[in-house]
């Protein structure tokens, strides 16, 4: 394995872009959640395997919230950034945008924070690159991880105690 880097968000985001078309959306003609869901896992696995250098497994979607629907038609443009990395973890966040491909207006529809787990060739947990955000929006993106990190962890030890 060769010694750990220190990357940035930007070393490591992407976008894509898909049309709706009729396999995509449901009888209103608004695109199905679980294709939303799946282009977001998708995406966000590539990120984290661009930051990682190596393979990741999707860990949890820690929140995902359906802001504006898709429709038929429409474009989807999705982007995803490492926000937070943990040892062998990380969090990657996910904007999707639907835009009108004639007057080029866009809303948000979709936001999601998945986290991945970067793993070795037996499959076991392994260190990660760690992360340096730069700029004022990554250090905002990297605080609110930070923060969701911390209510996972106090919420898992609350559960645990009920238990």
């Amino acid at each position: 394995m060769s010694p750990l880097q220190t990357k940035t968000p930007r070393d490591s985001q992407m976008e894509t872009r898909y049309l709706v078309m009729p396999q995509h959306a449901n009888d209103l003609g608004i695109v199905f959640g679980g294709t939303i869901m799946s282009w977001i896992d998708a995406l966000a696995g590539m990120v984290a395997q661009k930051h990682c250098e190596r393979k990741v497994l999707t860990v949890s979607t820690d929140r995902i919230s359906f802001l504006a629907p898709v429709h038929l038609g429409d474009h989807v443009v999705l982007r995803a950034s490492v926000n937070y990395v943990g040892t062998t973890s990380l969090e990657v966040g996910v904007q999707v945008m639907r835009e009108n491909p004639y007057t080029r207006d866009s809303v948000r529809a979709t936001t999601a924070y998945l986290t991945f787990v970067g793993v070795d060739d037996a499959g076991h947990p392994t260190p990660v690159n760690l992360l340096k955000p730069e700029t004022p929006d990554e250090n905002r993106r990297h605080e609110n991880a930070r923060l969701r990190v911390e209510a996972r962890k106090e919420l898992l030890q609350k559960l645990k105690l009920k238990a």
